[in-house]
Order: structure tokens, then C-alpha cells, then sequence
């Protein structure tokens, strides 16, 4: 980038001393050399760049410089992203073509290293990263941290290489993240004394609190699966420096529909938290806790802000990284595509007998799946049998689901769920978390061996049938995202969904609801590909009750 010197006025946001005034800023090489007031009412606000503390870039569809292009106009200049999920397609390879593709865009986007790839050994996994890997990783300037540390029970139990990880991170002087839903008492403050510095799984302020009480940071979650922000907002007029904002698994429908971390800033003025406690959790906290190569609106400060119309509406007009205006007229001043294509699938079509189950005339273990929750019951329900086998049952809402390593050709695990309510058809899709295996859920065997083999056929992304009509979206990078424009994607993304969405669900994003099904490490009970688990006893259970 070039950079160029000017002046620009308005209404300066000053985060750091909480105040706001009518002033003029001086940019000079990219820098800015001097602020001052001005008696002239300026109409336009001007303010640091948000930031997403942290987010799964591939839950977004596409590769960081595609998404950069889209999230910049929402006035977000960085990202703290988690690369997990391709660092289990692909391991270390995946995780630095993140890092390059991210260097291709002027966005502020640096990463922390995957702590648990796999998530589990209950769940085949396309990579291992040893602590030997991670601790290579975590020397690179990109890497801000450990990512969220979603075996607890390895942190509880002294997991002997979980902790070298651990140690590895600090030794280096980064940060660690923390993933412990409903983790409380005694096994909290022994996570926490491991040094885990923060954590975007509460779903309660009483969780929260007794974090905060431990010296955690809490990152407030509002996400296109999970949404926290109304269960912990109250935190704001408690503990506002405790808290950081994130999305954590964005899909594009919702970036278009809602926008990004500037969505949470205009919840937040409306249930009355103050704006200046806001814009620190989305500036300030994450800058200085990551310490993120992004200005502040200070004197001497890389000249980083973003220009809008109002905090209320928050109307993005212009953003400037560097000096360099990277946003204007609706319209982002950079642009990038990476013809890489990786990917890691290795499965064959299957056939119908592969997915039966045969009855045995007793209850089963089924999961009970929650509309805008990753957490999920256990229930145990009379099973709807045919010919001697069990089927989906619409009339209770009961359907069949289906996991199955996408990396080798080991069978199918199946499980039952209530709570999609699809009348008809069945969907697949290869965005299974953490290990992205197959995952399909369907209104009968036939559709769900069409939406699986389909699947398979295009080597991943998000598939669906309707007796004999269907529609796909193919994800060429990993089966995770796409190269392709967000514009483009976002088309066949809402084509395939508006598809979906016929088949009588009322689930806000089924295949994202879907995609968590197969997550062992949110309680309480999921299905990997080895089989039905019961994450809070953190072992197998059968599908049949005892």
C-alpha cells in the first residue's frame, strides 16, 4: 500500500480516555502525527477498527482474503481466527495456507495455533498436531495464541502433552484460549491455573462471573449457531474491561442479513450499555490482549479507523488501514483469489444396507438438538420400525443422522435426533465439527444415501435432495470453503438454503445445527463417526437402553 497524507475530520472516539470530540486527525506516512479539536460540529463519527476476538474463518465458506473483502465493509479491521477445522483436513499445510492467503489482504488477520487436532480420539481425524508441531507454529509472528482448549478434561487429568502445549505457549509469550462449557467449581480453577486466559463458551452470567472471579477474559459469542448475547450482556454493567466480543462460526447469510461485530455494538446501545464499553471489547481489549498490530486513534498510532455515520445505525462509509482508505462506496479497494485448491477426501459411495439398523424392540438413545444452541439432551424414545428395521419417524420428529469418516472407508455410525422437524428430504454435508467428517441427517434411508453419495461425488461442501430434485454446493478448498467471490458464493449458498428450508425445518441455519452434531466436547451427548457419545461421561454409549 501507498501511503498518503491528509487531514479528516468528525467526531473522534477516543476509547482510551473515553471521550468524544469534534476534531481533525493528521495522517502522515501512515501514521497519525496529530489530533485536535475543532469548534466545527462534524456529522460523521470517527472510531477504531472492530475486531472479531475469535472466529472460525472457515464456518464463513470462504478462504480469509475472500472473507476479508466482505467483513471490511462492516467496519472490522481484525480477526483473531482459529484455523481448527482445516488443521484437521489438512494438518500443518492447511493452517499455513490460512496464514498466506491471509497475507494477501490489508486486513489486521492473525491466527492462534489449533490445541486439539484431533478435538478427540473418539473421531477419526485427517492430521495430528503434535506438541512438536504446535510448538513450530507458535513461534511464527502470524500466531497470537493457543486456540481454545476444548479437552478439559486433558487440562483436569494432566494430560501430559496437552500441558507441553500449554507450556509451550507461554514460554513463548502468547496467549492461551479456553473452550469449557458449563465447567464450574473446583475443575474450573484448576483450568484456569493452567493459564488459560479466556474463554466464548458461556452460555450463563453465572458461569461468566465465576470465570471473570478466576481471571479469565470472557468472550461474548453471537454467532450463526450459538448466541450468547443476550444471556451475558448483563456483564457489561458488571465487568466491562472482563469482556470481548466474537462470532466464533459466521455464516454468509448472516454477515449479509445482520453484519459483523458492529451488529453486537448496535444490540448493545439499545438495551442501554454504554458505548464506550462496547467499542473497548471490541477494540481496545482485543488489541491489547493479543496485541494486535492495529492503531487506536491515538497520536503516534498507525492511522487504523474506520469512519460511519452513527453508532445507532452504524453505517460504514469508509475504513483506513495504514493510511490507506481500504472501504469506500459500499465497495472494498483490494481485492484477492487463491487458485490453491487442497483437499483431503478419500471416501467411496456407499451402499443402503450400510445405514440400517436393525430393531430390536427396545428404546433408544436419542439426541435432542436445540434451535441456536450447540448444547444438546439425551432422551430416550420409542423407535419407529419397518420391515424389521428402524426408520425415521416424521410424525415424532425423529430422523435418522449418519456420520462416516470422509477420510477413509470405515462404516457409517448411526444415531437418531429430534428437533429438525424436516418433513421430507435429507441433507449432507462435509462441515462436520471438529473433524469434518460426512455428516447427514433425512427424512428416509433413500434421500440420505442420495445426499451422502452426492456428497461424496463432489468431494464435499453441503449437499441436499428432496425425493428426486437437489441442489449443491460445492466447497473446493477442503470441503470447507471456496475460492470464489462472496457475492457468488453467497448466491449459491442462499440457493441452497432457500432449497432446505422446504423441507419443513424451522431452524434458524439447519446445516450449521447440523454441523455440531458430531462436536464431542459440547455437552452432552453427539455422534462421531465411531459412534453415539456421551460427552459429559466423555465415553461411547450404545444407541439401544439397556
Amino acid at each position: 500500500m501507498t501511503a498518503i497524507n491528509f487531514s479528516l475530520k468528525g467526531k473522534i472516539v477516543d476509547v482510551v480516555s473515553k471521550q468524544i470530540i469534534n476534531g481533525e486527525l493528521q495522517v502522515e506516512n501512515g501514521k497519525i502525527t496529530s489530533i485536535r479539536p475543532i469548534r466545527e460540529e462534524c456529522l460523521n463519527y470517527i472510531l477504531p477498527g472492530l475486531i472479531d476476538a475469535h472466529m472460525h474463518i472457515e464456518s464463513t465458506l470462504l478462504i480469509p482474503s475472500r472473507f476479508a473483502e466482505q467483513v471490511v465493509g462492516h467496519g472490522t479491521l481484525g480477526l483473531v481466527a482459529d484455523p481448527h477445522e482445516i488443521a484437521n483436513v489438512l494438518g500443518e499445510i492447511g493452517v499455513d495456507f490460512m496464514i498466506n492467503d491471509a497475507k494477501k489482504v490489508p486486513l489486521e488477520i492473525r491466527f492462534t495455533v489449533p490445541s486439539c487436532v484431533p478435538a478427540t480420539k473418539f473421531e477419526t481425524s485427517g492430521f495430528v498436531l503434535n506438541e512438536n508441531i504446535v510448538e513450530s507454529l507458535l513461534k511464527r509472528d502470524e500466531i497470537v495464541g493457543l486456540a481454545e482448549v476444548m479437552d478439559y478434561p486433558g487440562v483436569i487429568n494432566d494430560d501430559v502433552e496437552l500441558l507441553r502445549k500449554i507450556q509451550a505457549c507461554k514460554r513463548n509469550g502468547k496467549k492461551v484460549d479456553g473452550h469449557a462449557p458449563g465447567l464450574r467449581g473446583n475443575e474450573l480453577k484448576k483450568y484456569a491455573s493452567a493459564g488459560i486466559s479466556t474463554d466464548h463458551e458461556c452460555s450463563t452470567k453465572e458461569e461468566a462471573l465465576e470465570k471473570i472471579a478466576l481471571g479469565m477474559i470472557i468472550l461474548i459469542r453471537e454467532g450463526s449457531a450459538a448466541k450468547d448475547f443476550d444471556a451475558l450482556s448483563d456483564l457489561f454493567f458488571s465487568n466491562p474491561d472482563r469482556l470481548m466480543l466474537c462470532t466464533d462460526d459466521l455464516h454468509p447469510d448472516d454477515m449479509k442479513e445482520k453484519g459483523h461485530i458492529n451488529h453486537l455494538i448496535k444490540r448493545g446501545l439499545q438495551k442501554g450499555i454504554d458505548l464506550f464499553d462496547l467499542l473497548r471489547a471490541a477494540s481496545y481489549h482485543p488489541v491489547h490482549h493479543y496485541n494486535l498490530d492495529l492503531g487506536l486513534l491515538q497520536k503516534g498510532d498507525s492511522a487504523d479507523f474506520i469512519v460511519i455515520d452513527s453508532p445507532e445505525s452504524f453505517q460504514v462509509k469508509k475504513v483506513y488501514r495504514k493510511g490507506e482508505c481500504i472501504f469506500e462506496n459500499q465497495q472494498a479497494n483490494f481485492s484477492s483469489s487463491n487458485e490453491i485448491l487442497l483437499n483431503n477426501f478419500g471416501r467411496k459411495n456407499i451402499q443402503a444396507e450400510e445405514i440400517q439398523v436393525v430393531d430390536r424392540n427396545k428404546k433408544i438413545n436419542c439426541i435432542l438438538a436445540k434451535d441456536g444452541e450447540l448444547l444438546t439432551d439425551l432422551i430416550q424414545v420409542n423407535p419407529k420400525a419397518e420391515n424389521d428395521l428402524i426408520v425415521s419417524d416424521l410424525e415424532n420428529d425423529i430422523l435418522k443422522m449418519v456420520v462416516m469418516s470422509r477420510y477413509d472407508n470405515s462404516p457409517p455410525s448411526v444415531g437418531f435426533v429430534k428437533g429438525f422437524s424436516f418433513q421430507r428430504g435429507a441433507i449432507a454435508e462435509s462441515i462436520a465439527h471438529d473433524s469434518h467428517n460426512i455428516i447427514a441427517i433425512g427424512c428416509s434411508d433413500e434421500e440420505i444415501l442420495k445426499a451422502i453419495n452426492g456428497l461424496i461425488e463432489q468431494k464435499g461442501g453441503l449437499y441436499a435432495v428432496n425425493g428426486n430434485k437437489k441442489e449443491a454446493l460445492p466447497l473446493e478448498l477442503a470441503g470447507l470453503m471456496s475460492n470464489r467471490s462472496g457475492d457468488e458464493l453467497l448466491q449459491e449458498y442462499e440457493k441452497i438454503t432457500k432449497f432446505v428450508a422446504q423441507l419443513g425445518s424451522d431452524f434458524h441455519s439447519p446445516f450449521l445445527t447440523l454441523a455440531f452434531m458430531s462436536l464431542l466436547v459440547i455437552p452432552k451427548i453427539k455422534l462421531s463417526d465411531k459412534g453415539l457419545f456421551d460427552v459429559e461421561k466423555f465415553k461411547f454409549i450404545d444407541l439401544f437402553t439397556s
